[in-house]
């Protein structure tokens, strides 16, 4: 049989190397080096010298291409959708979206090297090897992961950023949460926080990094002040809810992962449906991006019963806001955040001044104060009054300061009640 020149050429360089790293002048990584092939091949081209002698060194092929091979419209094709429109996307992205868009059947691999030949995508640099430092939480909501990310995530708006508060589950690798907000605010953290417990309930624990919403720290490099509690710390520990703090970028691992994932893939989606403001990109994350990421990157937990604990009734609203402390006026008012808050009078209570009140402000912007369990008025983002509660129920503010005068006038004027008089001795 006669065999391309080439093809002989090359099984007597093979076969060269081969005896002379039998012989101890190389090591078998040199000569893979050399060769140009991984360790692993070359093992298996030592046996077929040692079964077939030097014919087995000779490839039989004789330069017939691949039938597996793609075809040359196929590859024009691939390149030309990405350098027209997915351009900035990474591979395994742009690999996801071109075969559930545009059935490309070709392996990642096979695009990946071709982008690359293209030099479209430039290559990165090898990872060293991964040291899971520990196994991922078992049950579903057992560790959730929340972080904020300041990027410019609307590539149509430069030179705007915006933050990014995500959560994560642990156990799933599940996006339970994502949404754009002005800045990583004490509000943008609740209102995550009161997405993901109105939806899946209350989670065993909560990780995030150590920032202002999050803990208070007197002096820079100690630990946080677990006895003041920010408003976010008084909350989850009112729901029950473990607060871990993070020392270090590498501890949070996972959430800094999702977050690079987040701006390599959002960012290009968002560009490529031609989204703009801040509500059109929230909702673009809740309609599309949430469930494809969830569909690709979520598994199946080691354990299937959930961590969370249901809400069953429990008024989420008081805990998830901002609470502080007030002594009431003698004027009857109080001042929230700047707002002044005026106490109507209340059924039979001469006056509330010098009382020791709740204030709280919701996240819908609307105010709330509380004497004890019972809630004393409700106003809105002005501070003007919307109900007074009292001992009688709900009283409707808007139908004016004596809407119920009369009814005001029999409760204070009533009568004091009678003492039960004590029951006569028992004859003896």
């Amino acid at each position: 049989m006669d065999f391309p020149l080439a093809a002989l050429e090359r099984a007597m360089t093979v076969r060269e190397v081969i005896v002379r790293t039998i012989a101890g002048q190389y090591t078998w990584l040199q000569a893979a080096d050399i060769l140009g092939m991984s360790p692993r091949t070359l093992r298996r081209w030592r046996w077929r010298m040692d079964h077939c002698g030097q014919t087995g060194l000779i490839d039989m092929r004789h330069g017939r291409p691949s039938p597996r091979r793609i075809e040359a419209a196929e590859i024009r094709r691939i390149v030309e959708l990405y350098r027209s429109r997915y351009r900035g996307f990474n591979c395994r992205h742009f690999h996801q979206i071109a075969k559930r868009e545009h059935e490309v059947a070709v392996s990642y691999s096979l695009v990946k090297q071709i982008l690359q030949s293209a030099g479209l995508v430039r290559k990165g640099r090898a990872r060293g090897r991964h040291r899971r430092r520990r196994e991922p939480r078992a049950c579903f909501g057992e560790l959730l992961h929340i972080d904020g990310s300041n990027h410019e995530w609307l590539a149509l708006v430069p030179g705007e950023r915006q933050t990014m508060i995500a959560i994560i589950d642990d156990a799933t690798k599940q996006l339970l949460f994502a949404q754009l907000f002005a800045s990583e605010s004490t509000q943008a953290v609740m209102t995550a926080l009161r997405s993901v417990i109105g939806r899946h309930g209350i989670p065993a624990a909560l990780y995030s990094d150590r920032a202002s919403w999050a803990f208070l720290t007197p002096k820079a490099g100690e630990g946080p002040d677990r006895d003041r509690l920010t408003q976010v710390g008084r909350a989850l520990a009112r729901l029950g809810v473990e607060h871990i703090p993070s020392f270090s970028p590498q501890a949070r691992g996972r959430s800094e992962r999702l977050n690079r994932t987040l701006q390599d893939r959002l960012v290009n989606e968002l560009r490529l449906a031609g989204v703009g403001t801040l509500e059109a990109a929230n909702r673009y994350l809740c309609e599309r991006f949430i469930p494809i990421h969830n569909e690709t990157f979520s598994r199946s937990p080691r354990d299937p019963d959930s961590a969370f604990v249901p809400l069953r009734g429990f008024d989420l609203e008081q805990v998830l806001c901002h609470e502080e402390e007030r002594v009431v006026a003698r004027d009857n008012t109080i001042t929230l955040l700047g707002v002044r808050l005026q106490i109507e009078k209340q059924p039979g209570r001469r006056t509330c001044a010098g009382r020791h009140v709740l204030a709280r402000r919701h996240l819908n912007g609307q105010f709330s104060v509380w004497l004890g369990p019972r809630c004393v008025g409700s106003y809105d983002r002005t501070g003007r009054l919307v109900s007074s509660v009292g001992a009688a129920g709900p009283v409707d503010a808007r139908n004016g300061p004596g809407a119920h005068k009369d009814l005001g006038r029999r409760q204070n004027g009533r009568r004091r009640p009678q003492l039960p008089q004590a029951a006569p001795p028992a004859n003896t």
